[in-house]
């Protein structure tokens, strides 16, 4: 199995459509949806896997939206692992295969700023984005089929650009 994909230029139009699926669910306290992750930084190699990051107004609001979400065919997580995040998923009915990935925050959680940085700082420098590339390819090659240890593979590598990148867009 490939974890990586050749950039697609149709990632920023199925994330704005899947956006639009989020706000017609007229959902109380949503703010505002970001594309967030390698598929939303034009040129960059991904998983084929679109990330959303809605923003509420409040916690509670967020936790709410769990009803209206899996009624789009997403599975609700809750925290799944990161304390103040709603974490929800979709996967293709046929394939099995994961479309969406939805990290659902409230306006005032640390973590958006981190995830907004990284998004543009690798939007804005060509040179980061070569050496996440880069990053990214060894990733999958040690670990072909495994996204779990693909992630952790990458993991420091990403804080420290994370740490760089809140230095300069925050």
């Amino acid at each position: 199995m490939t974890i990586l994909v050749a950039p697609d230029p149709n990632w920023p139009a199925v994330a704005q459509a899947l956006c639009d699926e989020w706000r017609a669910l007229k959902l109380v306290g949503l703010q505002t949806i970001h594309h967030i992750g390698s598929t939303s930084v034009p040129g960059l190699p991904a998983k084929p896997v679109i990330d959303l990051m809605p923003i509420f107004d409040t916690q509670p609001h967020a936790a709410e939206a769990a009803d209206a979400v899996t009624s789009l065919g997403y599975e609700w997580m809750g925290a799944f692992g990161l304390e103040g995040r709603h974490y929800a998923r979709r996967d293709d009915p046929v394939t099995g295969a994961r479309q969406v990935q939805a990290h659902c925050y409230p306006q005032d959680h640390k973590d958006i700023a981190r995830h907004l940085a990284f998004r543009d700082a690798l939007r804005d420098n060509g040179i980061l984005r070569a050496v996440y590339t880069r990053e990214k390819a060894r990733c999958a090659a040690l670990h072909p089929g495994d996204t779990h240890s693909y992630g952790d593979c990458k993991s420091d590598w990403i804080k420290k650009a994370e740490a760089k990148a809140l230095e300069h867009y925050v």
